[in-house]
């Protein structure tokens, strides 16, 4: 059974191989600086979890796992620049843009966007045409205009927002967002870790629908915290999504009714897996973390 930190050191010594810096050099620093600030790696371990709880080989599913790490820090560099939400810190260090400067952190990110399906498919012999047909088709609709720059469209779109409870679109609206910016790419990895295992229709469709929850969840946890925690615990500027009126499940919900429909989200979580008897401790740790938030 394969444990978080040694799933981590794994993702972490594999990325390190599949990024080596070439000419010309500042664009390989910059993509592989993001890439590499020290993170929780919960997508790739997401993917690399799925595969081994269908009963794959995870060796197979390593170029993937990694791939959509590389893809989740393309959203945070474009996330982070001064014309999305313009922050100086990630993970405790300068973002990419402070470090690299606004054009390179573009490129930076516009490159990581290629780079990771390559990594895929150079590195993923044992998988036949077939099923990396399948992962690409995942891949791109996850990254593109129906997944997370969907949900960065819209999240950018709700800022200064006049949020008021009796407003019956934002719920919709905050759910697309929370979709589409968060949960679409632990649906990614999910799914990913699945197929390169497998997995039946029945599988993926329970996966998905486990992927779909947690990563609201995920995100719900995330928006408490911009309120709750400290610059230390987080490594980010903390509190702007207040100052700037955006819709987040706090600002919609308030702190209270945020915390409660978290611990909701997390049972629901728990219920899925029990429900199609999918088993995993590492899972189980990632929602648990989550709940604690």
């Amino acid at each position: 059974m394969y444990i978080m930190q040694k799933y981590i050191d794994l993702i972490n010594k594999k990325i390190d191989e599949y990024m080596p810096i070439n000419y010309p050099q500042k664009i390989f620093k910059a993509m592989k600086y993001t890439v590499t600030l020290p993170g929780k790696r919960l997508r790739p371990i997401m993917c690399l979890e799925s595969c081994r709880m269908f009963g794959g080989n995870i060796e197979d599913a390593i170029p993937t796992a990694c791939a959509i790490e590389m893809l989740h820090a393309q959203t945070l560099i474009h996330d982070d620049l001064p014309c999305m939400d313009n922050d100086n810190y990630r993970r405790g260090q300068l973002t990419n843009h402070m470090v690299f400067g606004e054009a390179n952190a573009v490129l930076a990110g516009d490159a990581l966007l290629t780079f990771a399906p390559q990594t895929i498919l150079n590195n993923s012999k044992n998988l036949g045409s077939e099923k990396l047909i399948k992962i690409m088709k995942e891949y791109f609709h996850a990254a593109g205009a129906y997944g997370v720059i969907a949900g960065q469209v819209v999240d950018i779109e709700s800022e200064n927002f006049e949020i008021t409870p009796e407003d019956e679109q934002l719920p919709e609206i905050l759910d697309y967002i929370h979709t589409h910016k968060t949960a679409d790419l632990f649906k990614l990895a999910l799914r990913c870790g699945a197929i390169i295992a497998d997995a039946t229709e029945k599988q993926l469709e329970d996966i998905t629908e486990f992927g779909q929850c947690m990563g609201v969840a995920f995100q719900i946890a995330d928006d408490i915290l911009d309120v709750t925690s400290t610059f230390e615990e987080m490594g980010k500027t903390l509190g702007k999504d207040k100052e700037e009126n955006k819709l987040t499940y706090v600002n919609l919900y308030g702190l209270e009714k945020a915390r409660k429909d978290l611990a909701k989200m997390i049972d629901k979580c728990f219920e899925i897996l029990n429900k199609n008897n999918l088993k995993s401790e590492i899972f189980e740790q990632i929602l648990n973390k989550i709940r604690n938030a």
